[in-house]
């Protein structure tokens, strides 16, 4: 009775399917199984601009190329070289910045600051950017990384629809 009900508000007579809507490639990710359960691997990650951000620097993780971004905070600057396995808190590069500063992100290709996505509720003032995990740079397919040092929260997002979140409580990890 329920499935009648809701396709009954559908307005059939008015409904055109025109198999003209702009496809979204899928996002490049990887989703692999080991002992510990389900593992997400970024395996290409872009800039606002539509720069890849996978491989940069020659830094690996577990076999996996680094994201590498561009990051300024209490008057350093440099790049931070991320683990590209989604929860891994692991990161080479810059030193120096204090636990709990709010930091710049920028694409270390063009120098173009990461485009904001939203605010986490916290004392911190913590903001999420998005890292494109398609050359479009959809919004539907993001990695949103925080911009506070040492505050590991993330989030990917594929198809609009949230396929992991992390966050601790860890202390700073370097």
């Amino acid at each position: 009775m329920a499935d009648k009900k809701a396709d009954s508000a559908v307005d059939h007579e008015h409904l055109t399917v025109t198999g003209a809507h702009k496809s979204i490639p899928a996002p490049h990710f990887d989703v692999e199984e080991d002992d510990s359960g389900v593992v997400i691997v970024v395996t290409k990650a872009f800039g606002p601009a539509g720069d890849n951000l996978v491989g940069l620097s020659g830094v690996e993780y577990d076999g996996h190329p680094a994201i590498t971004l561009g990051v300024r905070g209490a008057g350093k600057e440099g790049q931070v070289h991320l683990s590209p396995i989604h929860g891994d808190p692991r990161k080479k590069g810059v030193q120096g910045i204090p636990f709990g500063t709010k930091c710049e992100i920028f694409c270390p290709v063009t120098g173009k600051e990461l485009t904001k996505v939203g605010e986490i509720e916290d004392d911190l003032g913590t903001e999420y950017y998005a890292v494109y995990l398609t050359e479009e740079r959809s919004e539907s397919a993001i990695m949103m990384i925080s911009n506070v040092w040492g505050h590991y929260h993330s989030r990917l997002i594929d198809d609009m629809e949230l396929i992991s979140y992390w966050a601790t409580t860890q202390d700073k990890l370097e």
